[in-house]
């Protein structure tokens, strides 16, 4: 679920590379954008949606709240409201320990590789 790195970040994203990124569909996105304030894509005059980096650390707090804590959107909504940077906090520490611990396991099947017999 990460983004590359700052220069090869794409000013604005599409919807629909939004929803790979995140693993939900379009549809999550455009009502998520309706019940927070926080998504505010641009919009073209068709209605074509584009994703700021803002709007992508937004919608990235959202999945985190509702998808991996479990939170209702109401949840969600007062959880922000109650100490968004709390919250933006926490995410950041999660996603930080995710990153850990993908490291380790990267390390640890290297290690099995060098035990005799797992050849």
């Amino acid at each position: 679920m990460g983004l590359k790195k700052d220069k090869d970040v794409k000013i604005y994203s599409s919807i629909s590379e939004v929803a790979q990124l995140f693993g939900v569909n379009e549809s999550t996105l455009r009502f998520w954008e309706k019940e927070f304030d926080i998504i505010n894509p641009r919009k073209t005059a068709k209605g074509t949606r584009f994703y700021s980096k803002e709007d992508i650390d937004a919608v990235r707090l959202i999945y985190h709240l509702v998808k991996e804590r479990g939170l209702t959107l109401a949840g969600a909504k007062q959880k922000l409201k109650d100490n968004k940077d709390t919250v933006i906090r926490q995410e950041d520490i999660v996603n930080r320990l995710k990153a850990i611990r993908e490291e380790l396991n990267k390390l640890k099947e290297a290690f099995d590789a060098l035990q005799p017999g797992n050849e």
